[in-house]
């Protein structure tokens, strides 16, 4: 089955986020979408732990480990970047400020739930973080995450059967084989990755799934 790359489902995201728009990135999986943003279009990247206008990954070799993510990964910096208190960027991500926010996830019901900080499992380590300030916080919740697990069970369902996180918060799902928005009748695919029939992403998905206009993505 053709999948998209990490690097190709961070490209979709970035492609989707306007110009002029504030936006938090996620640990793990999201934190690529800084590297894709389209030239001439700016977009200010926003970190939990005190960050506003971080530019993309260092080069190997360059990198300043006095500058970091929430994820305790390198960073760089873009003209006008700012630093502030950790509580100052919660404000700003509790408060409404941030137009967007990028998460992982484990599930993502039909109704937008979110669940991305436990699984239940005996040896899983719980770690909510920030997830569940921005996921209610920002206006807009962009989920990315592969459309399966490693048992091949689906992501997207009708109910998630983890602990939530944020409840009918997320807006649009990136995933390894499709785009699919969320509204009042569920999930939509938009796009999906060439090779894959609509019956077949509807046969991955636990949950109803309706067609929506197929837009150009990654190849």
């Amino acid at each position: 089955m053709n999948k998209w790359t990490r690097d190709q489902i961070a490209a979709n995201v970035a492609r989707d986020i306007p110009d002029g728009a504030y936006v938090n990135l996620g640990i793990g999986l999201p934190t690529l979408v800084a590297n894709h943003l389209p030239e001439g279009r700016e977009i200010v990247l926003h970190s939990e732990n005190g960050i506003l206008g971080m530019g993309p990954a260092p080069a190997a070799g360059q990198e300043d480990w006095d500058l970091i993510n929430a994820g305790k990964q390198a960073v760089t910096e873009l003209p006008g970047v700012s630093y502030f208190h950790h509580a100052d960027s919660f404000a700003m991500m509790r408060g409404g400020h941030l137009d967007f926010c990028v998460l992982g996830a484990f599930q993502v019901s039909a109704a937008g739930d979110l669940a991305n900080w436990h699984t239940d499992a005996p040896d899983a380590i719980p770690a909510v973080g920030g997830a569940m300030d921005l996921a209610i916080g920002a206006k807009q919740v962009f989920v990315m995450m592969e459309h399966l697990t490693k048992s091949g069970e689906s992501k997207l369902v009708e109910r998630c059967s983890y602990p939530l996180t944020g409840i009918a918060c997320v807006s649009r799902v990136y995933t390894d084989l499709a785009v699919i928005d969320i509204g009042p009748e569920g999930f939509v695919a938009t796009a999906w990755v060439d090779g894959l029939s609509f019956e077949e992403l509807a046969k991955l998905t636990a949950a109803p799934l309706r067609r929506g206009d197929r837009g150009q993505r990654a190849a």
